[in-house]
């Protein structure tokens, strides 16, 4: 791809972004070994009820309302918002990720609708492509519930770090179908610093990093 090519490109993606557009969460099909799906599916499997896992009192009710607040220009319902919240925090802890990423995440995605599809036909919050349902969920599943969506698009992200061992930039390429490409994770990144960090953040040599709070 030429220079020119490539900034056009850019600016397109970005304007994506600024514009609502849901950006593909196009994860490829890829085979995998009987015991990873079904690590998989009993990941999305466990429907234990979600609760803010913040052992602190104080700070469980400070990041709540930070957070919250941050939220509100994109979704004035403070209950429905408070549970989104609530989600994000638990399914992303659950799949040990940082839930200031999966947010971050979820903004370039989806712009925080519940109900977007891509030209791909990924659907929801996070972005999830139907095929998932196939492979490790169940065909009842509904990836516009919103524990489910979210449940699905961590536990894939998850996946994709497990398979890049740990390189955050590569396994966000693989969640959007732009393996090797920088521009999808640099928005995360940027989105993830901006707008929902919850302590330092720096970008690691080869990938993405976040110091501890």
């Amino acid at each position: 791809m030429t220079s020119a090519r490539r900034i056009l490109s850019h600016v397109a993606f970005c304007a994506g972004l600024a514009t609502g557009t849901a950006l593909a969460g196009n994860q490829a099909y890829e085979p995998m070994s009987a015991s990873v799906r079904a690590a998989l599916h009993a990941a999305v499997s466990d429907a234990r009820a979600p609760g803010l896992p913040i052992a602190d009192a104080t700070e469980r009710a400070r990041w709540l309302a930070e957070m919250s607040r941050r939220l509100e220009k994109r979704i004035p319902n403070q209950p429905y918002r408070e549970e989104l919240l609530v989600a994000v925090h638990y399914e992303a802890t659950r799949a040990g990720l940082d839930p200031q990423l999966v947010l971050g995440l979820i903004q370039v995605e989806s712009a925080f609708r519940k109900y977007a599809v891509s030209s791909a036909g990924a659907r929801g919050f996070m972005q999830v492509m139907p095929f998932w349902i196939k492979t490790i969920g169940l065909p009842e599943d509904n990836l516009f519930h919103l524990r489910t969506n979210l449940r699905y698009g961590c536990t894939v992200l998850r996946h994709y770090l497990d398979i890049e061992k740990g390189d955050l930039f590569r396994a966000l390429g693989r969640y959007n179908g732009s393996l090797g490409r920088p521009e999808y994770p640099n928005l995360v990144r940027a989105a993830w610093e901006k707008h929902w960090s919850w302590g330092p953040v720096r970008l690691a040599a080869g990938g993405l990093g976040r110091s501890a709070n």
